[in-house]
């Protein structure tokens, strides 16, 4: 059943599934909570109660707001976990990356742990070399330019295509799915305002995290000229011992899509520990 919370300036969609300790899921922009639908099972089944988000803008959540920034993000994800009563750990793909670092240094109370997908969470720099010399990232810059300029929904799906190298059994489906919904002028005029959003506002709080972070990096994720590069950057603005990389070979910009058996690997583990880590410190 999904649920409705209402924020400031808007109503935020999310579906919860299972019991146990809270997991926050939050996917990138332009997609939905459809995004998780490989990893919500197996967290259910590993013992996880799963609060899967549709972030402002998205899914079935409220399509117009004033303000997409990460900032904004991360304070419905606050909303969330204190309805439900936390406290969480966040998984934020993408855009949801930086909001979830945000969310982490604001409420470490709330946010006892981060996993960050193929995040912006830096501030960002046009690499002139790396497009030049990676044509995957050239291609990648180049469709999701248009999509900015034009409200190209042809040119977003253009950029999925390269972003997800290994497409789901259910690609086709979900493919259109994304396209039905961007049809919507003001899902578009969303989607186009996000990509405006500078991850500034993350990388400001990186310093200021004291809860544990993994970051998840794909090889063939077209964002970056040079994916693992960008991870260790994240890593390194981190307070010391904090935070921890994991590069996938030849994933794309949404590893939970292609290689959810792959992320589930890494993240339960991360989240038994970070979990458990906070419950038997208010045992204690």
């Amino acid at each position: 059943m999904v649920e409705k919370l209402q924020v400031e300036g808007g109503e935020i969609a999310f579906e919860v599934s299972g019991s146990g300790p809270l997991v926050v899921l939050a996917h990138g922009m332009g997609d939905s909570r459809r995004s998780y639908r490989f990893v919500v099972p197996a967290l259910v089944e590993a013992g996880f109660r799963v609060a899967n988000v549709d972030i402002r803008g998205c899914g079935e959540s409220s399509a117009a707001w004033g303000s997409y920034a990460r900032s904004d993000i991360a304070g419905d994800l606050l909303a969330v976990i204190r309805r439900l009563g936390g406290p969480a750990v966040i998984i934020g793909q993408s855009i949801s990356g930086g909001a979830g670092t945000i969310a982490a240094a604001r409420a470490p109370q709330d946010v006892v742990g981060v996993i960050e997908l193929a995040p912006f969470t830096r501030t960002q720099k046009v690499d002139p070399v790396g497009l030049i010399r990676r044509a995957r990232h050239r291609r990648g810059m180049t469709r999701l330019m248009t999509m900015m300029l034009r409200g190209s929904v042809t040119a977003w799906l253009r950029y999925l295509d390269l972003a997800i190298p290994l497409k789901p059994a259910d690609w086709t489906q979900e493919q259109a799915h994304i396209a039905r919904r961007l049809e919507d002028p003001a899902r578009m005029a969303g989607l186009r305002a996000m990509g405006k959003t500078s991850p500034t506002d993350a990388g400001e709080q990186l310093p200021h995290v004291t809860v544990p972070v993994l970051v998840v990096m794909g090889t063939a994720d077209p964002d970056w000229a040079d994916p693992r590069a960008e991870g260790e950057g994240i890593v390194a603005a981190l307070p010391s011992g904090i935070g921890r990389l994991a590069v996938i070979d030849g994933a794309g910009h949404y590893p939970h899509v292609e290689r959810p058996e792959e992320v589930l690997e890494l993240a339960v583990p991360f989240l038994r520990s970070a979990l458990q880590a906070r419950t038997g410190a208010a045992d204690a």
